[in-house]
């Protein structure tokens, strides 16, 4: 018997997915985006940042650019044609009022169903976590899911922009302990390799990092394993309403 039941994602029309930085959603998340996307579903992702702080030997303002159009690069692999990057500082994320406004206003923009984020542990499966991750999650689960739906939040965005409360469905979250698997066909495993390998100059910064076919590919089929099929992306599910 599997230990994950498969997500019965058939409902899933219209996704947000919030993260800090270029390539956050491109570790596995780009897989279930290319699933949902094939099926018809409308996937939009907001950016915190630019990752401008991201490449040690280059200056920030070289970067951000430079991420972006990879970022832009990576959402075309998996069909995603709404792409937001804010202009907050990477590296310098800060849990508050202003971060939690500027997504529940992206929340009330685009009325997702479903919200997908980043593990905000303070510890990763690869590690101790990231201080933009950490913050980014905390602001765009706990808190703006909930701003957005209140109506007496951020009052202004209701009466200076016309942005009614909205109420999401469902929150998944990638990169932790999975309680259920998205699964996943072999062409929506290529379309995260390529996705992940658009990332080609901040990868290469990197040194050593792995080959993106043989870690996609690696990471879903253990959550495949654990599914009872081939490939899978292990998810974090909290169903809202």
């Amino acid at each position: 018997m599997a230990d994950l039941p498969i997500f019965d994602d058939s409902q899933v029309q219209t996704v947000l997915c919030v993260v800090a930085h270029p390539d956050d959603m491109e570790y596995g998340g780009s897989a279930a985006v290319a699933r949902w996307v094939e099926r018809g579903a409308s996937v939009s992702y907001l950016l915190l940042t630019a990752g401008e702080a991201g490449i040690r030997d280059k200056n920030p303002s070289d970067v951000g650019p430079l991420r972006s159009q990879e970022q832009r690069d990576a959402c075309a692999a998996v069909g995603v044609e709404n792409l937001t990057i804010l202009d907050l500082p990477d590296g310098m994320l800060e849990y508050g009022l202003e971060l939690r406004k500027r997504i529940a206003r992206e929340i009330r923009k685009i009325k997702p169903d479903t919200v997908v984020t980043l593990n905000w542990d303070e510890k990763a499966m690869w590690g101790l976590n990231q201080a933009d991750h950490r913050a980014a999650g905390l602001a765009a689960t706990l808190d703006a899911i909930r701003d957005a739906d209140n109506p007496w939040v951020f009052r202004e965005l209701m009466d200076e922009e016309d942005l009614e409360p909205w109420g999401v469905t469902r929150l998944i979250v990638n990169g932790v302990e999975p309680d259920y698997a998205v699964e996943l066909s072999e062409a929506n495993i290529n379309a995260a390799v390529e996705s992940l390998r658009c990332h080609k100059q901040y990868l290469s910064a990197l040194g050593s990092h792995p080959d993106p076919k043989e870690m996609i590919t690696g990471m879903t089929a253990d959550a495949g394993k654990a599914a009872g099929v081939d490939h899978a992306l292990g998810i974090k599910l909290y169903t809202l309403r």
